[in-house]
């Protein structure tokens, strides 16, 4: 398995329009046939600058090359991500 995280500050206001259509336009992203457990998070923590989290999981490495190679993920990055996120951080995990 492979659990699939990434840390994220928006360009945009917290609370704008702009921010609630890139949240909704990424969790389509659900559909893709190989995620698993996606979730949208809001990070609290005073600890970390950024804003937002996305989680999701992989059945195994060829799940998760599926899902980087979809089409819907292509276009949010593409169009979505690169353009409007202002910092992130990327992990994948395996379990131990």
């Amino acid at each position: 398995m492979i659990r699939h995280t990434v840390v994220f500050t928006l360009k945009h206001e917290a609370g704008s329009s702009e921010e609630r259509d890139f949240l909704e336009t990424a969790r389509k992203l659900a559909a893709i046939e190989t995620v698993e457990k996606f979730e949208q998070l809001r990070q609290v923590s005073s600890k970390c600058d950024y804003a937002y989290g996305f989680s999701m999981e992989f059945v195994d490495q060829a799940a998760y090359d599926f899902y980087n190679e979809h089409p819907l993920h292509k276009d949010f990055v593409e169009n979505r991500w690169l353009k409007e996120v202002s910092a992130f951080q990327e992990i994948d995990y395996q379990p131990l």
